[in-house]
């Protein structure tokens, strides 16, 4: 299985982070999770681009999560791709019903088969899903994605949340956790993690993971990522790296 960082950066793009987006490929199938703003550039650039996909889940619905689904699926139209599978938390079929009512010319071209679902286990597009849910200012998911049917590796992705201990159990045993780390420990922030805090729930959590990679970092974060770091190791021992747009991982 293959991880792109499509989008590294957070409601305030950078101009070297686009808002957030990650795909997993495996077994010749390919899934989006979250489609912020610059997201679909990112994926253009991608082998198999964003005709070749196919599903998408989205955490929560803060537009820069989800800005660029409708311009997706409008590309997808144009390119002759097939209907695309979409699921994420309660309100998903109402967010894209809505959002396609504001440009109702795209009805009749577009027909997106949109799911909402709940806590526990899904299946979407060739992925095994395991959501829980996380503490953020609007409700929403984290995700535990594997190949579906079969033992082999798992990525876990936090979305939006801030640090906690009970959502981290969700990675135990991951090859990858992608973990919301938006500002340095001096920025106060009651909806997003920080190092500290990040570090902190890591050690008491005690999973065992891969490696953590931090993302959704706001430019409060330029410049401060080895103080970052430094911060989380004094409470987790573990391998954490700070995300990058268009890397990509092989678990």
């Amino acid at each position: 299985m293959r991880l792109t960082f499509l989008g590294t950066g957070s409601a305030m793009p950078t101009g070297e982070r686009t808002q957030t987006g990650l795909l997993l490929e495996a077994d010749d199938r390919r899934l989006l999770i979250d489609c912020g703003s610059g997201v679909l550039g990112s994926l253009s650039g991608t082998n198999g681009g964003y005709a070749d996909l196919d599903g998408a889940l989205v955490t929560h619905h803060h537009l820069d999560h989800i800005a660029d689904l409708l311009p997706l699926l409008k590309a997808r139209w144009l390119a002759d791709a097939p209907s695309l599978r979409i699921a994420g938390p309660e309100g998903t079929t109402t967010l894209l019903a809505d959002l396609l009512d504001v440009h109702d010319y795209l009805r009749e071209h577009v027909d997106p088969d949109v799911t909402d679902i709940g806590t526990g286990e899904t299946t979407l597009s060739g992925f095994d899903i395991s959501a829980r849910e996380v503490n953020h200012s609007m409700a929403g998911f984290g995700y535990r994605v594997s190949p579906a049917g079969r033992d082999g590796p798992s990525m876990v992705f936090s979305g939006d949340t801030v640090a906690d201990p009970s959502f981290l159990t969700l990675a135990d045993g991951a090859d990858v956790l992608v973990h919301d780390c938006s500002f340095p420990d001096d920025v106060e922030t009651d909806n997003h993690a920080t190092p500290a805090a990040l570090g902190k729930a890591l050690a008491e959590a005690n999973v065992d993971v891969g490696t953590v990679y931090l993302t959704h970092l706001y430019p409060q974060t330029d410049g401060r990522h080895g103080e970052m770091l430094t911060s989380i190791a004094e409470h987790y021992v573990g391998d954490v790296a700070v995300a990058t747009d268009g890397l990509a991982v092989d678990l």
